[in-house]
């Protein structure tokens, strides 16, 4: 048998789209681990890609310039095959290779530093109480609609500048864009919604360059490091990454990881009494069930052998964060939750040059999110069966459709 298909011994096939898959791809991904780690599969359009399941094997991909995102070939043919407002967000710091990544990073990055990023603790404090405040006299809410969705949306947009009053337009875009993304069989309304959003920030970043104010769109109109700056383009691009992959990381860190804690009560208990563990508990929460299902796509630059596997030029990849996260090679006891977890060298946030740039900001809201709803909501609980819960559908973002809860 060829070394490039799946041994055949009887293991289970991985189908993002499956819905018991969806909801616990984790026994498959360890059966994949033991098995043949390097995998061939088709994709939903039928196209055959690996997916890559092993810890050290996803951060040696993921370090390697030899893997790109942006095959010249691979994006429907060719960038200018796509429909116009597609291609103004084509290329954005998740999608461009390596050299154009570096210079467009390097214009951004100073706003999402750690330093930066912890100046917003006292607002996101204020935001994360407010909402709550309008649930706790209700005694029950849907954890996703009333907290984890809002809540990400409302600090970007301030970072940003957005008006108030268009908020809730981005909370729509958002969702919508997200879902297209997400699941291929999803995409008419996704692509309207794609031209309303363009069309909205060619009208926002239009206004403040006429009117630079102390925001983030003002600083990346005027941002400039040597000479270089951000195209109009570009700025598009990088304003649509921030609220949309941005906003979803939050979302499903939150709605997972409350999840997890209600499926672990004493690690609830744990994290509630001692809640100095916050940190630890985060990145435990990003390993043990993190906001992305895989990476970017990546792809060979050139023929080469991996794992014994023969990878041709042009080949797709997927780099499994789920099952690098709970490979028992890299994590001891990788399918228990443990708040208190020392050694944590997760993936959850990618790896190598396209490391979420969005980090420090989705780790500060999610220990401000969960301490702040554990303190106040002491005795939160499932209002319903845990099985009963849907997962969204699709292969990149992992979350929970819904979770309504009681306190």
């Amino acid at each position: 048998m060829s070394s490039n298909q799946p041994k055949g011994n009887g293991e289970r096939k991985i189908d993002f789209l499956n819905v018991d898959f969806i909801r616990n791809p984790f026994p498959v991904y360890k059966e994949i681990r033991e098995t043949d780690p390097v995998y061939r599969f088709p994709m939903p359009n039928g196209q055959l890609a690996w997916v890559i399941t092993k810890y050290q094997d996803a951060v040696e991909i993921l370090n390697d310039s030899r893997f790109v995102t942006n095959y010249p070939g691979n994006n429907n043919d060719s960038e200018s095959k796509l429909p116009p407002h597609q291609e103004i967000i084509s290329r954005n710091l998740l999608s461009v290779n390596p050299s154009d990544h570096r210079r467009l990073r390097r214009l951004v990055q100073n706003a999402f530093t750690p330093r930066m990023v912890e100046q917003l603790r006292g607002r996101i404090e204020e935001i994360t109480n407010n909402l709550l405040d309008k649930v706790q006299s209700k005694g029950e809410m849907n954890l996703i609609d009333d907290f984890a969705f809002p809540f990400p949306i409302i600090v970007i947009c301030e970072m940003l500048g957005v008006p108030f009053e268009d908020q809730d337009k981005f909370r729509r875009w958002s969702e919508v864009i997200m879902e297209g993304v997400n699941n291929p069989n999803f995409s008419q309304q996704s692509e309207q919604v794609m031209i309303e959003f363009v069309d909205y920030l060619k009208e926002l970043i239009g206004k403040r360059r006429n009117n630079l104010q102390k925001d983030l769109i003002s600083d990346l109109i005027s941002v400039e490091d040597e000479g270089d700056i951000l195209t109009e383009h570009e700025l598009y691009a990088l304003v649509f990454v921030l609220i949309i992959a941005g906003h979803e990381t939050t979302v499903n860190l939150i709605g997972n990881g409350v999840l997890a804690l209600l499926e672990h009560q004493e690690q609830k208990e744990k994290l509630k009494n001692q809640p100095e563990f916050i940190h630890s508990g985060i990145e435990e929460i990003l390993r043990y069930n993190g906001p992305a299902e895989v990476s970017n796509m990546r792809f060979a630059t050139e023929d080469m052998e991996f794992r014994g596997k023969h990878i041709h030029k042009s080949d797709l990849l997927l780099i499994s964060l789920s099952s690098a996260n709970r490979d028992s090679e890299q994590f001891m006891n990788p399918d228990t939750l443990d708040v208190t977890r020392k050694v944590n060298n997760h993936i959850a946030f990618g790896k190598g040059i396209h490391y979420c740039l969005g980090a420090p900001l989705a780790r500060l809201e999610g220990e401000i999110a969960i301490n702040t709803l554990l303190r106040r909501m002491p005795k939160i609980r499932l209002k319903n069966n845990q099985s009963l819960l849907e997962w969204r559908p699709g292969m990149i973002i992992r979350g929970v459709k819904e979770i309504p809860v009681c306190f």
